[in-house]
């Protein structure tokens, strides 16, 4: 029998997502499930962009520029510019969500066999893209007992090889919810420009700061070719199911390279892109309701974590994360147990196992990540069916 390649084999599955079908037997037994396990808000789509699709005269939807729409990227340039990062239209290429710009950056500046430096716990695709690119992910560990900050930029200096070609970060980070400072940022900087690496900057959740200000990567002077800045809509706007994000790159020699890929896989979604644009047009003030919506749901998810007996749970600084270490001898096995064989008031919760999002074997193994992306009564239930479930699961550790 004719078997998958190598490549496929490797595959990860998600820890996201390989819990579903317990999930959905739950759901069939009666049981409402409260889904903290990944990272889809619910915070309404703003009804302006999801008119500006209903409304288009589009009468046939055809291919765009491979870069994406001139209009959607002369739009993003003022977007950035805002943000404090000066750009060009030449110099972003939109993408079919940011996994495709995470893997345009890595099919781009890496060969097969190259490696590339991320902070762990990380967001657990990375490994699927690694694999799809043939490359090697070095992990650097950082420590829930400090807020998983920065790892020393020592520990990262030892995993240096010739093949190192890159170092990548998410921030504000996912899975910890970790908001880089500016020093952090200057140190990765430092070490970039040392060794002449790439410094690869995921800022999905550039919005949602709490506590620190957002330093993008972007606003690194001396390495300003060295950044490739990876960007998407999806938590901005509350538009997963868009599929839009961006590759970016001041690096005209890495930029030309990537348009190859892009023109490979043709064109961005085409309704997608005018959604995009309008989101653009939307008032600078439209961020402060979710941002009052995930700080409120912060504040709470953390406290009731931390008032359980055994549970630690640092505060993070961004994004819609937290992990958090439990009295539990296996994070998989618990919130698999959770699903099939748990239940508090015909409820249960829904969690991702942190094991995933480590590449070293063995660490998270009694944490989870949860995604407050749910309101504050669901978070309170989802809370209570937790409590309950640490009282009687068999592989309680104390």
């Amino acid at each position: 029998m004719l078997k998958p390649s190598h490549r496929g084999e490797e595959m990860p599955s998600s820890p996201i997502r390989k819990l579903v079908p317990f999930a959905e037997e739950a759901k069939k037994r009666g049981t409402k499930v409260h889904h903290l396990n990944i990272g889809q808000p619910d915070i309404e789509t703003p009804p302006s962009v999801l008119d500006a699709v209903r409304n288009a005269e589009v009468k046939i939807l055809a291919y765009s520029h491979s870069a994406g729409n001139a209009s959607y990227r002369n739009k993003l340039v003022k977007y950035y510019e805002k943000a404090g990062i000066e750009l060009n239209a030449d110099q972003m290429i939109i993408t079919t969500g940011g996994s495709e710009a995470i893997v345009f950056g890595m099919m781009t500046c890496l060969d097969a066999g190259d490696e590339i430096i991320i902070p762990e716990p990380f967001y657990a695709n990375y490994n699927g893209f690694a694999v799809m690119s043939g490359i090697k992910i070095v992990p650097v560990t950082s420590r829930i007992e400090n807020g998983f900050a920065l790892p020393p930029i020592s520990d990262l200096e030892k995993c240096i090889t010739p093949k190192t070609k890159a170092i990548l970060i998410c921030n504000p980070n996912n899975p910890t919810g970790y908001l880089y400072s500016k020093s952090e940022m200057l140190q990765l900087e430092d070490i970039c420009l040392k060794y002449n690496l790439f410094l690869f900057s995921d800022e999905a959740y550039r919005e949602f700061c709490y506590d620190g200000v957002f330093t993008s990567a972007m606003q690194l002077d001396r390495i300003q070719e060295q950044v490739i800045l990876m960007d998407t809509i999806s938590k901005r706007y509350s538009a997963c199911g868009a599929r839009i994000g961006a590759f970016i790159t001041k690096n005209k020699a890495v930029y030309d390279a990537a348009m190859k890929f892009a023109q490979a896989r043709l064109s961005p979604p085409g309704l997608a892109q005018i959604l995009g644009e309008a989101a653009v047009d939307l008032p600078d003030e439209y961020f402060n309701a979710p941002k009052a919506a995930y700080l409120s749901r912060r504040n709470l998810l953390v406290k009731r974590l931390n008032s359980m007996p055994g549970v630690f749970c640092p505060t993070p600084g961004g994004a819609f994360y937290v992990i958090a270490r439990l009295p539990i001898d296996d994070g998989d096995r618990f919130c698999q147990w959770l699903l099939e064989s748990f239940s508090f008031n015909n409820q249960t919760v829904m969690m991702a196992p942190a094991s995933g999002f480590y590449e070293t074997r063995g660490l998270g193994k009694n944490e989870v990540r949860l995604a407050y992306v749910i309101n504050n009564e669901e978070i309170d239930q989802a809370m209570d069916c937790l409590q309950e479930a640490l009282k009687v699961y068999p592989g309680k550790t104390n």
